[in-house]
């Protein structure tokens, strides 16, 4: 042997790798805990040299602390299901790596450079994906660099000779192995040559070469004399050839005459223990890298999503809502899920411009920290409209596309009542719109429908059951219930939760008794005592009192009942208050949709339908991904009435957004209505029920609007606007800013500081505008700013996305209005002094019973029968009174007025709020005290907006849309 030759050990220097690897592993666990570097290995059929291989990844990986899986899958296994497996992976947070382990024991033909190519090149550990091979091969070292040629220039540099100006010889020319090693040696700054088994005089060349790679599958094909004295030899080939000294009658040799290399090599790699342990030394260093990355965008402080905004084309004067909509060319909506942080396997497509984003994504960033929490509500509502969507659209927009700030806008899902009536749809406006307006204002993605299905189901069931009931025996009837399936009885699972509540222990169907039979099999429903109404997402006044059940076929069974429009369901509240799928259906299992001839409630899982419901509902659940014309991310959720529910976009909507958003984003949602209303609710029922804590409130208004709250003249629909309203008057609108005033008021109640927003017209003057934002911050504004988003967009509110990221900025002193453990009558009274302004409320004797029967646990007493301001029947039932004092209030009141009276403006004080009636929502979980006239089914106008929306047959567009 030469002096100085040394035998290169792969295994010594890839147990250094692993050492090093295991401490920035458990730097990885030490900043991000819940981040555990992840190896998916996948192996087709079971060939057991390969098995040998990912014992030795599993283990290397185990050694250094990292989490690696064998996907095993059998050899029937088709190239369809192999790329399935691949794409479920490489969708998989929990790994940071995927190899599939070569060769493919498959019975099937499968391509094997399709599969590789199909593995995510962020996820590429082993370096094949054509992307990081081209990577490689243009000099860009950024990818995933291949393991064995990456092992083998470790190898190289541990000799200390230098790589630059070296002649380099690599004996053959594989994609794993000869090819990108000539490539690293070529940016290294080698002079490289590349061979092979067929090439001419190969000794000759070999003996020029300072660095020797050979690769060729041929065993002890290299011969000593071949070697130039002093080269660097890297053997990695691995073959097995017969030896009758062994016990196995073979052994292992490499494509390198080992024992003629070694006396004129200056360093030569054993075969086994050289390459081979570097091969795997790379791949874990490889995943381990690809976790640091992740971490690293997990831990940086100053993380913002890679979201390229879409520029505006402004113009004057502003054309319409739908024009303008048209002009813009949304993004992909799968480009957008990818830049605020979704991943495939989290988002369903709906076409390319809208979405349905899973809930599995707060499992996935549940210990990231939320987003600071803005709510955008208005003053009292009046016909000009206060432009409350518009302004939350172009704060967004402001926040994201000019600020570059991580925000999301929250949204209800607009109903097909309204927009079809008289107000129109409601994605914003000018150039604050979510797009496209059309999807937004129309089906979306059905959840409107779903609700409206699972509603009508339930109440097809309840009127069913009654049919049922009042035309069997109690033995024919629980053997329907009940039905023998290959002469056998079973319970469904929603069968043995009512035998439960009825305390009936036994689970055998045979075992009941003639009176547990009579108990389980019969809800006896009392017909006049129906409180659950069918819906429709249309305005139709004439069915808000009708008659069913006329046909001959249903034997005289009729009642009166009525339809309400969909988004007035108590499913609706609860899909906006619901935390997850467990949560919902618990809910929607609580439900009271009728009371029996006790007085004794029936549930919806009385009925046995809360399960049906949950299936029509489980998509529902999943809030909607779009976005505004500057392409910043709406996530389009629910939409409760804002009177008799709470009227916010969804909790899981809200959530979604703060943990994609990040510690240092912004989640702007909307509440329904005024402060009064909508900010009410939004706080003591919504925040409650989620746990949230809001940053800050902003509180939308105009000068038209406090001018009509200031005595201007009534605003008559498709009429010109008066004088009062389209030129300056300052007496008008003072005489109005005590409306405004009071919403800040109540904003500042709950320890949130309120930034005013004067949503700008075109006939303001700057005198208006001046005489608003003096008055705001003199009530304790923390700021009031005029902006223009509706002629501008986002650069028109960027002077309000800075007031409000500075109102955010201060610690929240968050409060509720009440606890809920205070009596039902003084919960109603402290939200009507202090958020109306009343100074006293009156109940009369059926609500002062309910109240009654709502908190005490009293038995015997007769039901209290009234009949309700919505045209339906609400009976209280003593024994259903247990624990429902203590669920929130949600108010049914006008929204046109801080009272009970529409007409009234401004901001009275010190008058009588009467309570008329009220009700319970069980599985929404809130009692609505309702005070006057409030209806829910609207109707249709004389001239509603159906006059004016057409398709274009020739071009496909809808028209008429605003």
């Amino acid at each position: 042997m030469l002096s100085g030759a040394k035998i290169l050990s792969g295994t010594d220097v890839a147990k250094e790798i692993r050492e090093r690897l295991k401490k920035e592993v458990a730097e990885i666990r030490r900043q991000v805990p819940t981040l555990m570097p992840g190896l998916a290995i996948v192996q087709v059929g079971g060939r057991e040299d390969s098995n040998v291989y990912i014992r030795m990844k599993i283990k290397a990986a185990e050694e250094i602390g990292m989490y690696a899986e064998h996907v095993q899958l059998p050899r029937s296994t088709t190239q369809d299901e192999l790329l399935a497996t691949v794409k479920r992976l490489n969708e998989d947070p929990c790994f940071h790596g995927i190899i599939v382990q070569m060769p493919l024991d498959s019975e099937t033909p499968i391509d094997a450079h399709l599969i590789t190519d199909a593995v995510s090149p962020e996820k590429d550990v082993d370096g094949l994906n054509t992307i990081n091979e081209g990577r490689v091969a243009t000099g860009d070292m950024s990818g995933f660099l291949p393991c064995t040629p990456n092992g083998c220039m470790e190898l190289i540099k541990r000799t200390g000779t230098p790589i630059a100006g070296s002649y380099a010889v690599v004996i053959g020319r594989s994609k794993i192995v000869g090819t990108p090693m000539s490539e690293l040696l070529k940016w290294a700054d080698a002079t490289v040559t590349v061979a092979h088994s067929k090439t001419k005089n190969l000794n000759l060349l070999i003996k020029k070469a300072d660095i020797l790679v050979v690769a060729v599958g041929r065993p002890e094909m290299v011969r000593g004399a071949w070697i130039k004295p002093g080269a660097v030899v890297i053997d990695c080939g691995i073959n097995s050839i017969p030896d009758p000294t062994k016990k196995s009658g073979q052994r292992l040799v490499g494509d390198v005459k080992y024992e003629e290399a070694l006396p004129i090599a200056s360093h030569v790699t054993p075969v086994p223990g050289g390459v081979g342990p570097m091969t795997v030394a790379m791949l874990m260093q490889n995943t381990v890298q690809s976790a640091q990355r992740v971490a690293r965008r997990l831990i940086e402080m100053e993380f913002r999503w890679c979201l390229k905004p879409l520029p505006l084309k402004l113009t004057e004067p502003v054309p319409s809502d739908i024009e303008i909509a048209r002009a813009q060319e949304p993004k992909d909506v799968s480009v957008l899920a990818k830049e605020i942080g979704l991943i495939p396997s989290e988002v369903s497509l709906y076409g390319t411009k809208k979405a349905k984003v899973s809930l599995k994504v707060l499992e996935r960033l549940q210990y990231e920290d939320d987003a600071k929490y803005v709510v955008v509500a208005g003053i009292t509502p009046t016909p000009l409209g206060e432009g409350k969507s518009t302004t939350l659209v172009g704060l967004v927009q402001a926040l994201t596309a000019h600020k570059r700030c991580n925000s999301i806008a929250c949204l209800r899902q607009p109903s097909q009542g309204p927009t079809f009536g008289i107000k129109g749809g409601a994605a914003g406006g000018g150039y604050s719109q979510v797009i496209p307006m059309e999807d937004f204002n129309l089906h979306l993605t059905g959840d409107i429908h779903a609700v409206t299905a699972a509603n009508n189901l339930l109440a097809a069931q309840l009127d069913a059951r009654i049919f049922h009931e009042a035309t069997q025996t109690d033995q024919a009837l629980y053997e329907r219930l009940v039905p023998a399936v290959k002469g056998s009885r079973k319970f469904a699972p929603i069968q043995l939760r009512r035998l439960k509540r009825l305390g009936i222990e036994k689970t055998d169907p045979y075992a009941l008794t003639p009176d547990e039979i009579r108990r389980f099999a019969r809800l006896n429903i009392d017909p006049h005592n129906v409180v659950w109404t069918r819906v429709l997402d249309v305005n139709d006044r004439y069915l808000r009192k009708i008659t069913i059940g006329l046909s001959p076929t249903e034997k005289n069974l009729t009642r009166d009942t009525s339809f309400a429009i969909s988004v007035s369901s108590e499913i609706m509240a609860i899909l906006a208050l619901a935390t997850g799928l467990e949560d919902m259906k618990q809910r929607l299992a609580k439900m009271v949709v009728a009371f029996d001839k006790t007085g004794a409630p029936v549930t919806a899982d009385d009925l046995g339908v809360t399960g049906s419901m949950m299936v029509l509902l489980k998509d529902a659940i999943e809030p909607t991904l779009m976005q505004t014309l500057e392409g910043t991310p709406v996530l389009v959720h629910a939409g409760p009435f804002a009177n008799i529910a709470h009227g916010c976009s969804s909790i899981v909507a809200d959530d979604i957004g703060m943990k994609l958003a990040g510690k240092r984003g912004y989640v702007v949602t909307e509440a329904g209505f005024g402060s009064d209303i909508g900010m009410e609710k939004f706080f003591n029922i919504k925040c409650r029920a989620s746990g949230k804590v809001p940053n800050a409130v902003v509180l939308v208004t105009t000068v038209r609007a406090l001018k009509m709250h200031g005595g201007g003249p009534i605003v008559t629909a498709g009429a010109p606007l008066r004088r009062e309203y389209m030129s300056e008057n300052l007496d008008l609108l003072e005489k109005g800013l005590p409306n405004l005033l009071k919403h800040i008021e109540n904003g500042l109640k709950y320890g949130v500081p309120v930034v005013v927003a004067i949503n700008a017209h075109g006939t303001d003057t700057a005198a208006e505008h001046e005489l608003v934002r003096k008055a705001a911050k003199a009530a304790g504004a923390f700021e009031a700013i005029v902006s223009n988003h509706w002629a501008k967009g986002g650069e028109g509110a960027a002077e309000l996305a800075q007031a409000v990221i500075d109102a955010c900025n201060r610690p929240s002193e968050f409060k509720l209005l009440y606890e809920v453990d205070m009596p039902i009558e003084d919960k109603i009274i402290r939200i009507a002094k202090e958020m109306y302004g009343a100074g006293t409320i009156e109940l009369n004797s059926k609500v002062r019973d309910a109240i009654r029967l709502y908190t005490e646990k009293v038995r015997g007493i007769p039901n209290k029968l009234a009949h309700d301001t919505l045209g339906q029947k609400v009976f209280i039932s003593a024994v259903y009174s247990q624990g429902f004092g203590k669920l929130p209030i949600c108010m049914a009141k006008t929204s046109m007025s801080l009272t009970g009276d529409p007409s009234v403006k401004g901001a009275p004080k010190d008058f009588k709020l009467v309570i008329n009636d009220i009700c319970l929502s069980a599985g929404a979980g809130f009692i609505v005290p309702m005070c006057g006239e409030i209806s829910k089914m609207p109707g249709l106008p004389t001239r509603p907006s159906i006059f004016d929306i057409d398709l274009n047959t020739e071009t496909g567009e809808i028209e008429g849309l605003f």
